[in-house]
């Protein structure tokens, strides 16, 4: 089992608060810029005034706030039980825009509540969409997000005030981008720890030098201030423009439910000091927290809410700090810059080059997370092609968007989207893949020892119609069995009020045979963390553990994934000559 040795605090164990806040303060210094930005250009967009400007920013912090505690405390099925910042998402900015200038802010509050309900479902319904949103799909979702904001990042490098030096821009940018770098790969200890504070602080003395570091904000924001409630209320209408604009704004919230997903095993594989399966009973948690985000915000009238996910991983991996309590320092500044406009502002002074130099050297991180994610479960010619021909659309429709001709502007300027194309490519092509291959065999029984037989004559079955030899038959049978047994209740107490079913279903290929056993148990040791660790340890004669190693004997694979209410079990089977 790989050990991250680079982890000096796992998200259960308790770090010093100084610590906490230090990172946390990191974590706020990068979510802050896009999190204002998002707010004034949908504001902007929307033709609102500097009262609601107002508003709708100390709304998005105290939302930041929330979501990202419930993200760290994984209050019920919300949440995930990790450090988790929240921002708005600048996916929403042009349809947001649309929605309030057709049917003022309470259409969009409106839209967005519904879709919060949509997200809800798909955080809900996450297991029975394993097959379609797979690793590869969520992992390509990534990439395009890095490759889609790095351009608008690198835009960033070079701007400066009028008057100012043309190359006053990229020289600060370099020098931030160079210290950042060497604190990356030389660091440790406080200093790995203050890295990004570090660069940007670096980037900030050069910029004073070439007098584009402004000030004057911070000297006229007032220290102390709340504004006016203008919450825009809720539209219930339902009138044409809300069932016009509806379908746009659910297929952006799974494009958004979808990133969650990718950012959620990300997180997860950054935070853990001994590598594990994915859980995606955390990952359904946060793509319900990202819903409630997404459903306050429509409350408040703000841009609706992203998990920065990947750009935590990126900084988890640079500070070795994966603490919950760190989300819980992060909801606290969030609160404090809400009620202190001026410490706000004086975040905000940090100039373009500086803060573009530090973002362009996380979305290099978040690019290699997504590959990561793409390919965890290794290659195979389709997944080759989901990914290379999914990037590519993605990419291309970035330079030139082919179906508005075709659609008009307003579902071309959707399905154009670079993010939504590769996104749709994606989708179908595994769509494809998984209803076009061979269908296999499938069986449903209640899971208790009554269903044993039943399930080695479905085997039997199984094998004879591969004709498979005797050996391999046995190996099939027994693999079956022992994977059963796994999931079998601990106690007759855990399936009496439960009536715990069980699914199998077996898909042949070339000389292997897939099988799948979705049961309906809870709280049970994940396999695949289980045989991993049997895999570094001595062969004991323990009862307790002789299923487990028979299993991990007769399958050449095995994959668990765990849901809410629901247990996944993949094993693959090799026959013999």
């Amino acid at each position: 089992m790989r050990v991250n040795e680079h982890i000096r605090y796992g998200p259960d164990e308790p770090c010093p608060l100084p610590l906490a806040l230090g990172v946390a303060v990191q974590y706020v210094v990068l979510a802050l810029p896009p999190t204002v930005l998002v707010v004034i250009l949908t504001v902007r967009a929307s033709g609102q005034d500097d009262a609601y400007l107002t508003w709708a920013v100390f709304a998005a912090f105290i939302i930041n706030a929330v979501v990202t505690t419930i993200q760290a405390v994984r209050l019920w099925r919300l949440g995930c039980g990790l450090t988790v910042v929240t921002g708005p998402t600048i996916q929403f900015v042009a349809i947001t825009a649309a929605a309030v200038s057709q049917g003022g802010p309470a259409l969009l509050a409106t839209l967005l509540v519904a879709s919060s309900l949509f997200q809800f479902a798909v955080a809900a319904w996450l297991p029975l969409m394993r097959r379609i949103i797979t690793p590869v799909v969520s992992g390509t979702v990534l990439m395009l997000v890095a490759v889609t904001i790095a351009p608008v990042v690198f835009e960033r490098l070079a701007d400066v005030p009028e008057g100012r030096s043309p190359a006053s821009g990229p020289v600060v940018a370099a020098v931030t981008l160079a210290v950042s770098a060497a604190l990356t790969l030389r660091a440790s200890g406080m200093w790995r720890v203050w890295s990004a504070l570090i660069s940007i602080g670096a980037g900030c003395v050069v910029a004073v030098f070439f007098g584009i570091y402004d000030y004057q904000r911070v000297i006229d924001a007032p220290w102390f201030g709340i504004p006016d409630l203008r919450p825009p209320g809720i539209d219930l209408a339902f009138g044409l423009e809300f069932w016009t604009l509806l379908p746009t704004f659910i297929v952006l919230t799974l494009v958004l439910a979808i990133k969650g997903i990718s950012d959620s095993v990300i997180i997860q594989s950054a935070s853990q000091r001994r590598q594990r399966a994915i859980d995606f009973r955390q990952v359904q948690g946060a793509v319900g927290a990202n819903s409630v985000g997404m459903l306050l915000a429509g409350i408040a009238g703000t841009p609706p809410t992203m998990a920065f996910s990947s750009f935590g991983a990126a900084l988890t991996s640079l500070t070795g700090v994966a603490a919950r309590r760190v989300g819980f320092a992060i909801a606290a500044v969030f609160v404090v810059l809400a009620l202190l406009p001026k410490f706000t502002a004086l975040l905000l002074t940090v100039p373009d080059p500086v803060m573009g130099a530090y973002l362009l050297l996380l979305l290099g991180l978040f690019f290699v997370g997504g590959l990561q994610a793409a390919t965890q479960d290794g290659l195979d010619q389709g997944k080759v092609l989901v990914i290379g021909l999914s990037f590519a659309v993605g990419v291309g429709m970035q330079h030139l968007n082919v179906v508005e001709p075709v659609l008009g502007p307003s579902w071309g300027s959707l399905l154009g989207n670079p993010i939504v194309s590769g996104l749709v490519v994606a989708v179908l092509l595994t769509a494809f893949i998984e209803f076009s291959s061979r269908r296999g065999k499938r069986l449903e029984v209640a899971l208790d020892d009554s269903a044993l037989p039943a399930i080695d004559a479905f085997l039997v079955d199984v094998a004879a119609g591969m004709r498979w030899n005797e050996s391999s038959s046995i190996r099939l049978r027994s693999a079956g069995e022992e994977a059963v047994a796994s999931l079998m209740p601990v106690s007759e107490r855990e399936g009496a009020d439960r009536a715990p079913w069980l699914h199998v279903s077996a898909r042949p290929g070339a000389g292997v045979v897939e099988l799948e056993f979705v049961a309906s148990v809870i709280g049970r040791e994940n396999l695949q963390d289980r045989l991993a660790y049997l895999a570094e340890q001595p062969a004991v004669a323990d009862p307790g553990e002789m299923s487990f190693r028979l299993l991990r004997h007769y399958a050449s694979g095995v994959q668990h994934r765990q849901y809410y209410g629901i247990d996944v079990v993949s094993v693959r089977v090799e026959g013999s000559p």
